[in-house]
């Protein structure tokens, strides 16, 4: 069996998650606080909404609790995981797992990271749903089609794309023709494309500062779909600000470890349902060995 935890991002934040974890690690909590001068307790369980859906509250409390949620697992299972991988946000989680930083330098990472996304213009972001990324990517190739990326490689039919926010809003228009539905994102910025290539170079900087551990559990890349080396932990922060979350991928190469067991660590199961439309996907094995 392969042990497997994965850890979500941005947009699956709520009011109220961590709940169970704050009181049992408030040597953690205390740490955040300082780290960000404000309680990260206060914000996640009392919001307001406006103020946690607010990328640079959202990611800060994202990653505590998802590092809270995996010190958890860890204290109350014994059982370390065979590989990690989060989404957009989550993989710093998930190089917390590994080693690369301990929690406060992640911590101060992610809220670096936030800052410098939130600072970058207006930008929108929007699910596509019943189409293949292929066919997302025929209609925007059109001589017609506005500058938007694709951001997200959710699911073999769910692909969110990203811009500035008239071009997203052309964009649904075109792919409205084609697809079962768009679900605009409730996002200020355009996050995982070409909008965000000024905060990229400044966070490039900003990790120049700090030395990342070699990893102790192999970290799936979103921007490979393959695990991190030491060497190119750091370019691939950054180049993640700009390419797309290859989440399918990143699911195929699981899939295909030895008996994968996922487990989702953080708020809500949205990774999880992911998960299972990529597994449904799969083409079926045939034959047996012997």
């Amino acid at each position: 069996m392969t042990v497997i935890h994965v850890f979500p991002g941005q947009g699956a934040h709520r009011v109220g998650m961590g709940r169970e974890l704050f009181s049992t690690y408030p040597h953690l909590v205390r740490q955040a606080d300082t780290v960000l001068g404000y309680s990260i307790e206060e914000l996640c369980l009392h919001g307001p909404e406006e103020r946690l859906s607010d990328t640079r509250y959202t990611q800060c409390a994202m990653y505590t609790v998802g590092a809270l949620s995996y010190v958890d697992r860890i204290r109350t299972t014994g059982e370390l995981p065979d590989y990690v991988a989060g989404h957009s946000l989550g993989e710093y989680v998930a190089l917390f797992a590994a080693g690369a930083f301990d929690f406060l330098t992640g911590l101060e990472l992610v809220a670096k990271r936030a800052a410098l996304m939130a600072e970058t213009g207006p930008g929108a972001m929007a699910a596509i749903l019943g189409i293949t990324a292929d066919r997302v990517r025929e209609v925007l190739a059109g001589d017609s089609a506005p500058p938007v990326d694709i951001a997200n490689l959710n699911a073999p039919e769910q692909t969110v794309i990203s811009g500035l926010p008239d071009d997203i809003a052309f964009a649904l228009e075109l792919l409205k023709r084609e697809t079962r539905a768009v679900v605009p994102l409730k996002v200020s910025g355009a996050f995982h494309a070409w909008p965000m290539a000024p905060a990229a170079r400044e966070f490039e900087q900003f990790l120049a500062g700090y030395r990342l551990a070699p990893l102790r559990i192999p970290v799936v890349s979103n921007t490979t779909a393959r695990p991190y080396t030491d060497a190119e932990a750091a370019e691939l922060l950054v180049r993640q600000l700009t390419s797309p979350v290859r989440w399918t991928e990143s699911v195929e190469f699981l899939l295909d470890r030895p008996e994968p067991e996922f487990h989702e660590l953080g708020p809500g199961q949205v990774l999880t349902g992911l998960i299972g439309q990529i597994r449904a996907g799969r083409p079926a094995l045939t034959g047996a060995s012997s």
